[in-house]
């Protein structure tokens, strides 16, 4: 599965936690190592540019941070990102530069790239999500399977056994989520493919995509 491998879906020097996908294929392989690395990058940052708020949580000095909102670690809030009212970070988190994680907002054991947009109402948890990427308001990934089962991805007749039981989505630089969809546990979304408003997504969806349901992918122009 080619489109799904980390040099296929983001660029690392758009991220504080480029190294956390060192030596890995594949990005979901990063999510049980989002705590740790958390930890350890935390205590090399410039306290010029972050302060440590609580126990292993950094934020950026020039990053917005409503009074409102609850920051859990591990965590770090890169620069200039703005964290919103009622915005719930429960840990293992990265925010990149320039995101913005927005009202009512929740995050569990995810990385966001710098600039991506979380902003109304969303739900993202163990989840990898690539530069500039955006999830219209009320669109979540759905990060356990109703069975309780391990999650394959699964590309046509491919698939690939990841091992883990929680696992949200992947969202390649630059993607659109429409408003109220629903990533489904396993969801891969390559570069620069939008998703339709109150669409469920299941499996991999090609890089520069227009996805309606599965039965219609269109390829852009």
């Amino acid at each position: 599965m080619e489109s799904c491998k980390i040099s296929n879906l983001y660029t690392l020097s758009e991220t504080i936690a480029a190294e956390l996908f060192t030596g890995l294929i594949y990005p979901w392989e990063a999510l049980p190592k989002i705590s740790s690395f958390v930890c350890e990058l935390g205590k090399t940052l410039d306290p010029q540019k972050y302060e440590q708020r609580a126990e292993n949580v950094w934020v950026a000095k020039n990053a917005k941070v409503a009074p409102t909102a609850n920051i859990n670690g591990p965590a770090i809030i890169d620069e200039e990102a703005e964290i919103r009212h009622c915005a719930f970070i429960r840990g293992n988190a990265i925010v990149g530069k320039g995101a913005v994680v927005g009202n009512s907002t929740e995050l569990k054991n995810v990385v966001l790239f710098n600039k991506v947009q979380v902003p109304h109402y969303n739900y993202v948890g163990d989840a990898i999500l690539g530069y500039k990427s955006h999830m219209g308001a009320g669109s979540i990934t759905s990060n356990v399977k109703s069975d309780k089962t391990l999650v394959v991805v699964k590309d046509g007749k491919e698939e690939i056994a990841t091992g883990l039981k929680k696992f949200g989505a992947m969202l390649g630089d630059e993607v659109e989520v429409g408003c109220n969809s629903v990533l489904n546990p396993g969801s891969v979304i390559g570069r620069k493919s939008n998703i339709y408003p109150l669409s469920m997504v299941r499996g991999v969806v090609p890089a520069n995509s227009i996805y309606k349901n599965k039965n219609e992918i269109a390829e852009k122009y």
